[in-house]
């Protein structure tokens, strides 16, 4: 007996213009084609005058499957077509998977590649898949809801461009709602979605939206769901006529080698980049971005998107303090603090730093009236400098003394650092900070903060012309 074939052929979404010459190479040459009813249409033009077509409905793959195989033994090439790609939610795993099982050894198996439902989809919406992506069905006809939502978490949270098949029946309406839900968790809620009916069909319709504003009312069975990265931006082509979507892959992106920045700012400019797209929640003023970015640059920990504090448009306005030369002193209230902030741009913008830890009228004043040397330092700043900018990176009895100085009017600071870190006085040195309405405010609440977390803030606030740009370090 001659031995027989089974071809599993993707025919395209379901557009004759779609359907690879491979394809209507292999539905020409086929004795029998098996498929579902519906796709006969698409390569009747195809078929050869004797093939046996043999159709059946939704729902009823694994007896197509059998039947293909029952003819391949009697030593036909057959020919079973699949809607898009055949290997993707296609007809080719349970082929091939049937063939291992049946061990059917003379029976030659082929699978040939069609143009999938989302890269239809994709095309007609411009060029939302330009980076790493993700495909998810939400049927739940044979994968548990468990297992689809932990993939949708995973996807959202992975920062995937992410297709969405079978998004919704008659009978299964709730799962694009929650699809939404955890994506909204994980991202902007101006992120780019795109949809598409009938892909490729009469009837087609596409539509561009954001992910606050995708309405699952809007979408059946017969739709493609793509929802873009954090990277994915909406544009109009050059001729003005209608909306896209782009994921860009990095060509248009600025040249991180570039000959202005050095190698210590090219390092910056990609970790920071890093940092900026792992950020849970990114709708975030620019001036706190700023400064957080530069926070969990320097601890490495995220905990700072919850202990970051600051008064609105505490670093932009701080900034215009120090551009316009209004803000000329920094005060520390110790100098691992002072030490941190950048030499360069203090040189550029004309701006000192103090600290009065080792200043001998401290010691005596501290030891005189038993208070810490750090307290005596903003007592002596508070005379020198009053309306400087104080930070704080260590001692919280300092913070609260300044607390007092500006309550009995002796002090007016043009800006609070507040980072001060331990375990006694220290959160309530924060607190005690807050209350200060016209004083802008940086503060790391709770135990947590640090001479080195105290000084990037500052640097935050002195390279905040960069941030547009996301641009640190400088003044390296």
């Amino acid at each position: 007996m001659a031995k027989g074939k089974i071809i599993v052929a993707g025919i395209g979404p379901g557009n004759a213009d779609d359907i690879t010459p491979a394809v209507l190479k292999a539905v020409s040459e086929s004795d029998i084609v098996i498929g579902y009813k519906y796709y006969f249409r698409f390569i009747e033009h195809a078929l050869k005058k004797d093939a046996v077509c043999i159709d059946s409905g939704m729902r009823q793959e694994r007896q197509r499957a059998e039947e293909a195989f029952n003819m391949a033994r009697e030593g036909h090439t057959v020919c079973v077509i699949s809607s898009g790609d055949a290997g993707i939610y296609g007809m080719a795993p349970l082929i091939h998977e049937m063939s291992v099982k049946n061990g059917d050894e003379q029976i030659e198996i082929e699978t040939l590649p069609g143009i999938s439902a989302f890269q239809k989809a994709a095309s007609l919406l411009g060029a939302p898949t330009g980076h790493d992506l993700c495909i998810i069905s939400m049927s739940d006809l044979m994968t548990p809801w468990a297992m689809i939502e932990k993939r949708i978490r995973a996807a959202a949270t992975g920062d995937f461009v992410t297709a969405v098949y079978n998004p919704k029946s008659h009978g299964r309406y709730w799962q694009i709602y929650r699809l939404k839900e955890i994506f909204m968790q994980e991202r902007e809620a101006g992120t780019p979605v795109g949809y598409v009916r009938n892909a490729g069909r009469e009837g087609q319709m596409v539509v561009i939206t954001t992910l606050e504003l995708f309405d699952p009312e809007d979408i059946d069975m017969f739709t493609v769901v793509i929802i873009g990265n954090s990277q994915t931006y909406m544009a109009h082509t050059a001729d003005g006529s209608r909306d896209i979507m782009i994921t860009p892959r990095g060509y248009y992106r600025e040249d991180l080698s570039d000959e202005s920045a050095n190698i210590g700012q090219n390092i910056m400019i990609k970790s920071f980049r890093t940092i900026e797209g792992e950020l849970r929640n990114k709708d975030i003023p620019l001036d706190k971005k700023w400064a957080m970015l530069h926070a969990i640059h320097t601890t490495a920990d995220f905990d700072m998107e919850r202990l970051l504090w600051m008064d609105a448009n505490a670093v932009a306005s701080l900034y215009e303090k120090v551009n316009s030369g209004e803000l000329k002193m920094i005060v520390t209230d110790v100098t691992m603090a002072a030490s941190g902030i950048r030499k360069g741009a203090l040189q550029r913008l004309g701006i000192e730093v103090k600290c009065y830890i080792n200043d001998p009228r401290g010691a005596e004043m501290a030891k005189e009236q038993n208070i810490t040397r750090a307290q005596a330092g903003m007592r002596l700043a508070a005379q020198e400098h009053p309306d400087a900018l104080y930070v704080f990176g260590n001692a919280p009895t300092a913070l609260l003394e300044l607390c007092d100085l500006i309550r009995k009017g002796k002090a007016s600071p043009a800006g609070i650092i507040g980072a001060p870190v331990g375990f006694v006085h220290v959160e309530e040195s924060k607190h005690a900070a807050k209350p200060f309405r016209s004083i802008p405010k940086i503060l790391i609440e709770g135990r947590k903060g640090g001479s080195n977390l105290a000084a990037t803030l500052v640097n935050a606030i002195l390279t905040y012309d960069d941030a547009g740009q996301l641009r640190p370090g400088r003044d390296v």
